[in-house]
């Protein structure tokens, strides 16, 4: 979890008069600004702040301040000073260690919202006071936070990167691959996989970069970088679209800041210049 954030199910009693509010409309995260910081409304409640939210979930303790996340039910006319931003936009503009808990908050606003009723049998279910998780009231199945794993996988062929455009992607810019891992794969068998399906190249010395959690809306990225091994990019035209080998001098436009790919493509960049 981030640096001073603790994870918790249940609120410290008495709570303090102030505690931070993590509201979000879809992935728009209400927010203070000062200049170009950005800053997590503190209040003892909804009406303090002057919102209106649905199913307040508290979610743990930020520097030993309690942390609510909710969804706002109107997301217009917000009081003066408070303004919805995207979540990815807020990247370096919140304390790294908030920004983390954001992106805690909304996954688990997600999964609150999504999962009222049980899989298996449509009984209700309820929240769990000793720890994160649902069970329904029927069949008494246990409903946990759901969590896709990831892998994206940065591919070095002596000076160059592999570098593709997804049909997905919503702007032209090129990252590296990723795909999600299937019942049944080690990481590092879905490495092979991803990368033979989407370009038809082979990989070898596949090394562990680092994670990052990407709540759109519950994967976790695993980072891996690889070495080309043989093969000659072929691209099916629907999942990828485009790519290519690319050296520092001549890189495409790529991935904001705020994602693993963009530290898998920076940690290549410093590397080779």
């Amino acid at each position: 979890m981030p640096d001073n954030f603790i994870a918790s199910v249940n609120p410290p009693d008495p709570l303090p008069a102030q505690f931070y509010w993590f509201l979000f409309s879809e992935y728009r995260l209400l927010v203070g600004t000062a200049g170009d910081a950005a800053t997590i409304p503190l209040a003892g409640s909804l009406e303090d702040l002057g919102v209106t939210a649905s199913r307040p979930l508290f979610i743990g303790t930020f520097r030993s301040v309690p942390c609510f996340a909710a969804e706002l039910k109107d997301a217009d006319g917000l009081p003066p000073g408070l303004l919805h931003e995207d979540l990815r936009s807020l990247f370096e503009r919140l304390e790294d260690p908030l920004y983390e808990t954001a992106l805690a908050a909304i996954h688990l606003i997600e999964w609150d919202r999504n999962s009222q009723f049980c899989g298996k049998c449509r009984g209700h279910l309820k929240a769990k006071t000793e720890l994160r998780a649902k069970e329904c009231m029927e069949c008494k199945r246990l409903e946990f936070p759901r969590l896709s794993p990831a892998i994206i996988v940065l591919i070095e062929r002596d000076d160059t990167l592999l570098l593709a455009r997804s049909a997905r992607f919503p702007a032209a810019f090129f990252s590296v691959l990723a795909g999600f891992v299937e019942p049944g794969e080690s990481l590092e068998m879905a490495v092979h996989r991803e990368v033979m399906e989407e370009t038809g190249i082979a990989v070898n010395n596949i090394r562990y970069f680092g994670s990052q959690p990407w709540p759109y809306p519950d994967s976790l990225m695993l980072g891996f970088t690889a070495q080309y091994e043989s093969g000659e990019i072929k691209i099916d035209g629907e999942e990828i679209v485009e790519a290519g080998w690319y050296r520092v001098d001549n890189l495409p436009q790529l991935p904001g800041k705020v994602s693993i790919a963009r530290q898998l493509i920076d940690s290549f960049i410093k590397k080779h210049s």
